[in-house]
């Protein structure tokens, strides 16, 4: 989700750490609570080769080479859809350092860049998420499509999309027959499908999340008690096979709009895998007129919830269990501002041999928004 523009970057980073895991490989990760150890800002519309930052919407961390990938959500708009590489140095007592190394443009299967959003709407890129596999050495990234259906009538189907390290198009994954764009209210809105994606089970599953319900699935997360059940896929990673979906609750949105009729959200823009059916899942809300989001972080629990697969619609709850799920942080408490959190991973382990999690802002190319590092040690 962005306020006003959408690219696609990839960062590579690396941590001053003592130990390297890397997880959907080991074992699951106990969490029972996050230290905050600090944040890093990165300058506004900081150039890098010819490119703009701004707009980072994921983040991934490879330990073989010590690099992280993190994808931004321009769609080809200020520069080409593209994703960079970078180094990270970071201690206990926070992050000392982000260097920018290098940047890839993202390919289409023709092997061209994607053309510009103002250019041709209907097939420009809305990216949002990013994967590393270190089974296949591949990345894989989501696309939001777009639906427009006011003077004119645009519809782009979602995607997600494997690649090389190159940028370089090889495949694309099969989507669920109720994550397509219509232009009725069915189906998938706008600029709410998939923000979140995961591996898990040894890289052999990936899960991708929905930010916000389907029209079919009912209401979007208002200010009061949540009615609000959005979708959570499980996919066979070898087979790219859609295998089971599951419906998870929204909290409401944090704080009222001002004023009260103005725009307002709550939604998943992420989610990483801790362990064989759980995750942790970001809920991110705004609400027009108050700068900093509210970034509440849940442990969710899959083991039990019901098989949605077959459901064209949860308005009814036709289903017995959705996702269980407990708070482990609401930043709010932190007493410090936070942007527009759009991803998180895990990093190197501190010298401690405390696991560390880094959440990556999304400033929206936005002058009076930050693209925000923030390290947590986890306890």
């Amino acid at each position: 989700m962005r306020k006003t523009f959408f690219a696609a970057f990839i960062i590579v980073i690396l941590f001053n750490s003592c130990s390297v895991t890397h997880y959907g490989i080991t074992k699951p990760v106990a969490i029972n609570s996050l230290k905050y150890l600090g944040e890093y800002i990165v300058p506004y519309n900081q150039s890098f080769k010819g490119t703009s930052i701004g707009g980072l919407s994921g983040i991934d961390y490879d330990p073989k080479s010590r690099l992280y990938y993190l994808i931004c959500d321009d769609r080809s708009q200020i520069n080409p859809a593209r994703f960079y590489t970078a180094k990270i140095s970071f201690t206990e007592n926070g992050i000392s350092n982000v260097e920018f190394v290098n940047v890839t443009t993202l390919l289409q299967p023709d092997g061209t860049p994607y053309p510009d959003r103002k250019k041709d709407p209907a097939h420009s890129p809305d990216p949002e998420a990013m994967r590393y596999n270190p089974v296949t050495d591949k990345l894989v990234w989501t696309s939001e499509g777009e639906r427009i259906v006011k003077n004119e009538t645009i519809l782009e189907q979602p995607a997600i999309t494997i690649i090389n390290k190159e940028g370089k198009y090889i495949d694309t994954f099969p989507l669920p027959l109720q994550t397509r764009m219509y232009a009725t209210e069915k189906g998938l809105r706008q600029n709410s499908v998939f923000e979140g994606l995961a591996y898990a089970d040894n890289f052999k599953t990936m899960y991708i999340s929905v930010e916000e319900p389907l029209y079919e699935d009912g209401p979007r997360a208002g200010l009061q008690q949540s009615a609000a059940y959005t979708r959570i896929i499980k996919y066979d990673a070898a087979t790219r096979l859609p295998e089971k979906q599951y419906a998870y609750l929204l909290e409401p949105v944090a704080h009222a709009p001002k004023p009260a009729n103005e725009f307002m959200i709550n939604g998943i823009p992420d989610i990483l895998s801790i362990g064989k059916n759980k995750l942790l899942i970001i809920e991110r809300s705004f609400s027009t007129g108050i700068q900093a989001c509210t970034i509440r972080v849940y442990i969710t629990d899959l083991s039990n919830a019901s098989n949605i697969s077959e459901l064209k619609s949860l308005r009814e709850q036709s289903f017995k269990y959705p996702a269980a799920k407990k708070l482990l942080i609401n930043m709010d408490d932190l007493g410090i501002y936070i942007d527009n959190i759009e991803g998180v991973t895990f990093g190197p382990d501190l010298p401690n041999g405390h696991h560390t999690l880094i959440f990556v802002s999304d400033n929206n190319f936005a002058k009076e928004q930050k693209t925000q590092f923030l390290l947590f040690e986890v306890n």
